[in-house]
């Protein structure tokens, strides 16, 4: 199961990223767990410079503003999979 978490104190971008990975979650549907990060101190543990950033699995997939549709889509396909 997937462990989504989107790192962010709260402006606008960060909003609109944690929006567009719940609703392709839901569309997907995914069954893990997605959570909004806003304590500064724990953003700046993973190592991120710039939020938005989104942490998938303890791994950094993306960071400095909002996600493109098809890219978070990308994050719910199993890998090896050629077609959605």
């Amino acid at each position: 199961m997937k462990e989504i978490k989107v790192l962010g104190t709260g402006c606008a971008k960060c909003k609109a990223t944690m929006k567009l990975i719940q609703d392709v979650a839901k569309d997907h549907g995914f069954t893990g767990t997605i959570t909004k990060i806003e304590d500064f101190s724990t953003i700046i543990s993973y190592g991120v410079m710039s939020t938005p950033a989104v942490v998938i699995d303890g791994r950094i997939a993306f960071a400095g503003g909002v996600p493109a549709k098809d890219q978070v889509e990308s994050w719910f396909v199993p890998s090896g999979c050629c077609c959605k």
